[in-house]
């Protein structure tokens, strides 16, 4: 930990959302929910709007549906929007120093001392930090981030979510414990929902609450190096490095269990628990991977894996949980598992796959929108629907630019208008119109 509050920590504010909002001036200050827009979908990301009634990142696109109220706009990802806003914002953090550790296309860590010229005293990290969040909202047309900065990544990243969004938070050398302490032990890295549970059996709720225990008894309850990791984070310990451009080769999730565990509905749920969030981390970095591994450590500390290679990368928390089930049934659970873990590895830069997905595998809704008509579209209508998907970039050839609102009974339903402009009108086309085809991201530093 340093003696200046010097790591920087980015977390851009409901990324996807508020880059669709953003591009599509209709939607500002709407509910909007990014993701698969199928039975099957899952949501990347909710607009602040959207949270408020309950929808979030890594829920199913039908639980948000149903919590949100009618007007909430469902629209499938962009990534080519999403990957050129990021690399607006992750040059303007290099700009302020060479090590910057990109976490994911929303997300960096940057070390100001290792900038030149900069201030690092309390009042100096605080005007940096307003300065850059004034930066990236006029760089990227509006889109918000929240900032913290801190003695070490820990409470950098703790500071950037204390005031989320739009805030910023700078945690002064020697008070780390003081802001630390009263959170949730949840809102350390490491203490997912199965690690939570043990926590909470032994009355271990907030961060206070796991100082007390010794070293000892959370190496009995969390394992040697879980427990180990967890007994520093508690008293703010934490001297990793900030590393520029590193390579993501793989994205994995274990949990070590309390007692060893033998039935396959436990082991599965704990499986699902484990690839939920396994899959949220590769959405939330762009990232699909092609080989979901298990790592099972049995109860005499024989360690394990079994992996399979699927055909296609996925990012899907689904597929992910599926595959690894598999695995588990073909290594059994003789004697016991102690630990238990799913990872995915053969990563490539984000191909839209299962969380952006259209309906394949299943009938379509007659309109796909805000408005989210739920009557069937016939099977013979599917093949020239499928070439549009809601908030898909458009071009018009007299109309003009736009992005796909609806589709259904042979129409294409489109708003026509861009970041630059106000609200626009909506047209319904046919859905094979030849003057209407897919376009790229319009560029909200210029006009039409």
């Amino acid at each position: 930990m340093r003696r200046e509050a010097s790591i920087l920590h980015l977390d851009l504010d409901a990324f996807f959302a508020a880059v669709e909002q953003r591009d599509k001036p209709s939607l500002r200050g709407r509910p909007v929910v990014v993701g698969g827009v199928g039975g099957r979908g899952v949501v990347a990301t909710a607009s602040y709007e959207a949270r408020a009634y309950g929808a979030r990142s890594a829920m199913s696109t039908a639980e948000a549906r149903r919590r949100c109220p009618s007007g909430t706009a469902f629209l499938g990802g962009r990534f080519a929007a999403y990957r050129r806003t990021s690399d607006v914002v992750m040059a303007l953090l290099r700009e302020l120093s060479p090590l910057v550790e990109p976490a994911s296309l929303d997300e960096a860590y940057v070390d100001l001392a290792a900038g030149e010229g900069h201030d690092l005293s309390v009042e100096g990290m605080t005007e940096l930090g307003r300065q850059l969040k004034a930066r990236i909202a006029a760089a990227t047309g509006g889109v918000t981030g929240s900032v913290g900065i801190g003695t070490s990544k820990l409470m950098a990243k703790i500071a950037s979510d204390l005031q989320k969004p739009d805030g910023l938070v700078v945690v002064p050398p020697g008070r780390e414990l003081e802001v630390l302490h009263p959170l949730p032990v949840t809102r350390l890295g490491g203490v997912g929902p199965a690690t939570a549970e043990r926590l909470h059996q032994v009355g271990v709720k907030t961060v206070a609450d796991l100082a007390v225990k010794s070293l000892t008894d959370l190496v009995t309850l969390a394992g040697r190096a879980h427990g180990a990791g967890l007994y520093a984070l508690a008293r703010a310990e934490d001297d990793r490095a900030v590393v520029p451009d590193r390579g993501v080769k793989s994205v994995s999730h274990e949990e070590t269990f309390e007692r060893d565990l033998t039935d396959l509905d436990v082991l599965g749920r704990e499986i699902d628990g484990m690839a939920a969030r396994v899959g949220e981390r590769l959405r939330s970095s762009a990232y699909s991977g092609r080989t979901v591994t298990l790592k099972l450590r049995r109860y005499d500390f024989t360690t394990l894996t079994r992996s399979q290679t699927l055909p296609h990368p996925t990012d899907d928390s689904r597929t992910i949980a599926t595959t690894a089930r598999r695995l588990l049934t073909e290594a059994g659970t003789q004697g016991g598992l102690r630990l238990l873990g799913v990872g995915v590895s053969g990563l490539s830069v984000y191909a839209q796959g299962d969380l952006f997905a259209g309906e394949d595998d299943e009938p379509l809704p007659d309109v796909v929108t805000a408005e989210d008509t739920t009557e069937q579209l016939p099977d013979a209508d599917l093949p020239a629907e499928r070439r549009w998907w809601p908030g898909q970039d458009v071009r018009h050839e007299e109309l003009g630019t736009g992005w796909v609102w609806g589709r259904g009974l042979g129409r294409v339903t489109v708003r026509f208008e861009g970041p630059l402009t106000a609200p626009g009108p909506v047209r319904t086309l046919a859905a094979d119109d030849p003057l209407l085809q897919a376009a790229d991201p319009p560029d909200w530093r210029t006009t039409e």
